[in-house]
């Protein structure tokens, strides 16, 4: 089975509202998109703006000089004008697109069918013209009566195109019926190769590209993060996961995602959710006592893959759905060992708990020591404030990282600035036990770099 990754973030992922890249995080994109292997890059519409323009003559003369070996395209209208700036810009590929459904003629290009097609075959045949390899893409295609969808296959393919894009462009399709529709044209118009374009607004994005997989597609666009129109397409992440899952196939650097995924959260501006597939803080952190006392066992009873494939570790939180097992590793990890009786009062502490979302390691110590009577870790009367200076990764977006850590107790204030440093938080600490802790949470956040605190101790 042959498949490859188009990834479309730079032409798909800019038209998400409020996302704009400049010409070099364009370049910079590019790179890592390249680095980790994807098998095209979509790199824009050249017609659209001067700085989109520019971007795309920059990466493909990246592409020249050897610094990438994905196939760069460049996007366009079916119209010439689209076409020359295209052939200006050199892209290894042209990827024209036009609607055919009956509410696309009717309603955007007032066109008939038989005019479209004429339409199409100009189109194609001209940039054919140029020496430029083609790609056609059937906007609305999953809502286009069949037959004629067939007849405009047929155009391109004979006019000089190499590769059909099947768009799903309003996200209505579903697994069965794509495998099916793939299955039909790859049989129906051979001599082209076939992509799909699945829109996410029903969220089968990541499924349809499966299935259309299985019915012979040969490249899947995605986007990183799941960006594009309205709720985007399908998430680069979850799909190159679910190919090398389910069909063993390497289409990506899959140890490559998060530091791909953190640049494109940085520039776009839109922060990922927590619960993300494969890049998210939450993908590998497990709570339910049941599911951390298996994955302490043998982790391959709640993951589907190991997380360090993806370059990620594996966490649990400690809360009142805590087990045993959880707790017994987590105060052996503090170099605290209880005896079973103290363990059961330090889980009953905690489950009678309503208010706390989750216990950090000071706090499971102050537990311990209250139903045990010992005393645990030494610790001083004196109560500490401290300011932490914290620098962030460079491909990280800093907003997304300062609205993580106001969400850490014993943070009072969190602010970003301009120098060494990118954020400054204020710590209040009842001792040294909890200020490490609290640093120790700043530093598990994704994209923190280092941190420098300073240290101001307070008489009582």
């Amino acid at each position: 089975m042959k498949v490859g990754i188009l990834d479309s973030t730079l032409r798909e992922g800019e038209q998400t509202p409020g996302v704009v890249f400049s010409v070099e995080q364009r370049v910079e994109i590019a790179k890592a998109l390249s680095e980790i292997g994807v098998a095209m890059i979509e790199a824009g519409h050249p017609a659209v703006s001067p700085d989109i323009y520019e971007g795309i003559k920059r990466i493909v003369k990246l592409k020249r000089e050897g610094e990438l070996t994905s196939e760069i395209l460049a996007h366009s209208r079916a119209v010439k004008r689209d076409i020359e700036i295209v052939n200006e810009v050199e892209a290894d590929r042209i990827a024209i697109f036009y609607g055919v459904s009956d509410i696309h003629l009717k309603a955007k290009t007032k066109t008939t069918r038989e005019e479209a097609l004429n339409v199409i075959a100009e189109a194609v045949s001209y940039a054919k013209s140029h020496g430029v390899k083609i790609r056609f893409t059937a906007e609305d295609a999953t809502r286009t009566d069949l037959d004629y969808l067939v007849k405009v296959i047929k155009t391109a393919r004979d006019s000089g195109a190499d590769r059909i894009g099947i768009a799903d462009t309003v996200g209505i399709l579903y697994p069965t019926k794509t495998k099916e529709l793939f299955s039909f044209l790859v049989k129906e118009v051979p001599g082209v190769e076939y992509d799909i374009h699945a829109h996410n607004d029903l969220g089968m994005a990541v499924a349809n590209a499966l299935a259309a997989v299985e019915g012979g597609a040969t490249i899947i666009h995605a986007t990183v993060n799941g960006l594009g129109e309205r709720v985007g397409i399908v998430p680069l992440q979850a799909v190159a996961a679910a190919l090398k899952y389910h069909f063993n196939l390497d289409v990506v650097k899959l140890e490559g995602l998060s530091k791909v995924a953190s640049l494109v959260e940085k520039y776009s501006g839109i922060p990922m959710p927590p619960n993300f597939p494969i890049t998210g803080d939450y993908a590998f952190v497990h709570k339910a006592g049941i599911h951390v006392a298996g994955v302490l066992t043998d982790p391959r009873t709640y993951e589907f893959m190991p997380p360090e494939v993806f370059g990620r570790s594996r966490d649990y939180v400690i809360d009142k759905y805590t087990g045993k097992h959880a707790l017994k590793d987590r105060f052996e990890r503090l170099g605290v060992k209880l005896e079973e009786r103290e363990l059961e009062l330090v889980l009953a502490k905690i489950k009678s708990s309503q208010t706390t979302r989750y216990f950090r390691d000071v706090d499971l110590l102050e537990i311990a020591e209250e139903v045990t009577g010992k005393v645990l870790k030494p610790r001083p009367p004196d109560r500490i404030e401290a300011v932490i200076s914290i620098k962030c990764a460079s491909n990280v977006y800093t907003t997304s990282v300062t609205r993580r850590l106001a969400s850490i107790s014993g943070i009072k204030e969190v602010m970003e600035i301009s120098g060494d440093y990118d954020i400054v938080a204020k710590v209040e600490a009842r001792d040294p036990t909890e200020l490490n802790n609290i640093i120790e949470n700043i530093r598990s956040v994704k994209g923190v770099e280092s941190t420098l605190t300073s240290l101001v101790l307070k008489k009582m």
